[in-house]
């Protein structure tokens, strides 16, 4: 997936007071979304170091840690063991060449995950697959930024536009709202983020 060198190097020191910041805002937006989720499972898709699906763990009945990084999933195995968690599960796993037969969720989040993955439709049709039916995905991101130039990220995306080709793939009941600007917080530049909730 994505950029997956560069997390691999990054990992150990990843949990920026930055970082942890923006992933509160981000597990704040989700978490208004949810609806009787405490008895569904969930997948933090491109989780990271699970610093938002620790934010939500408590929210499920078990969360399902998945990243193409293994050293972003040795970071968040050790979290979950320090803190003696009990409906957590991690995998290393590249989603856009393994087998998903054995993949199913009720809910599936991804904060700043999208900007990273180059073929979009691609990985947000094997992502509603995984979905069990009317379950959702929720989706946290970057506005479109046109300050933003990177050969690595896409600059952020127009939720009508990102609404739009979900909705050819197949999702449902798509609904999306700006819910945070910052200072600087986008490959440094000022950015708004939003929260996109979309139902297979």
């Amino acid at each position: 997936m994505g950029n997956t060198d560069k997390f691999e190097m990054i990992a150990n020191i990843y949990d920026t007071p930055e970082r942890v910041q923006i992933a509160k805002v981000s597990s704040d937006a989700i978490r208004n979304y949810l609806v009787d989720a405490k008895s569904k499972q969930a997948i933090d898709f491109g989780c990271g170091t699970g610093l938002v699906g620790l934010n939500l763990i408590d929210e499920f009945k078990s969360i399902l840690f998945l990243d193409t990084s293994a050293n972003m999933i040795n970071q968040i195995k050790q979290k979950v063991s320090d803190l003696q968690i009990q409906n957590a599960d991690t995998l290393c796993f590249d989603f856009e060449a393994d087998d998903l037969s054995n993949l199913r969720a009720d809910y599936i989040f991804m904060a700043q995950v999208l900007l990273h993955i180059k073929d979009i439709e691609f990985v947000l049709a094997r992502l509603f697959d995984v979905l069990n039916e009317g379950g959702h995905l929720l989706i946290v991101d970057f506005d479109k930024n046109e300050k933003v130039a990177s050969d690595f990220v896409h600059n952020g995306f127009n939720q009508d536009e990102l609404a739009d080709r979900m909705t050819q793939i197949g999702y449902r009941g798509i609904s999306s709202e700006t819910f945070h600007t910052g200072s600087k917080i986008f490959m440094g530049q000022d950015a708004s983020m939003f929260v996109l909730d979309a139902r297979k």
